[in-house]
């Protein structure tokens, strides 16, 4: 259900589009937006800086696999 939010047709997006632009005004639907696209790439940013210690964490055990496998082999 969730999901089906993702899929917006031209004509939702227009609509929307024009909704918000009757609301807010031609002078200050660029300013929100620009502070929203800011807004969801700091968000962006902080969910990448929160999963680079788990993947330094991943690398490490493949790299311990790996040798492991060689030690075995070998």
């Amino acid at each position: 259900m969730a999901t089906q939010l993702l899929f917006i047709g031209t004509t939702e997006l227009m609509l929307i589009a024009g909704i918000a632009l009757l609301l807010f005004g031609g002078k200050k639907l660029p300013e929100m937006m620009r502070g929203m696209g800011r807004g969801i790439s700091e968000f962006k940013k902080g969910a990448r800086e929160a999963t680079e210690p788990f993947e330094e964490v991943k690398n490490g055990i493949e790299e311990a696999k790996k040798d492991i496998d060689e030690v075995v082999k070998g």
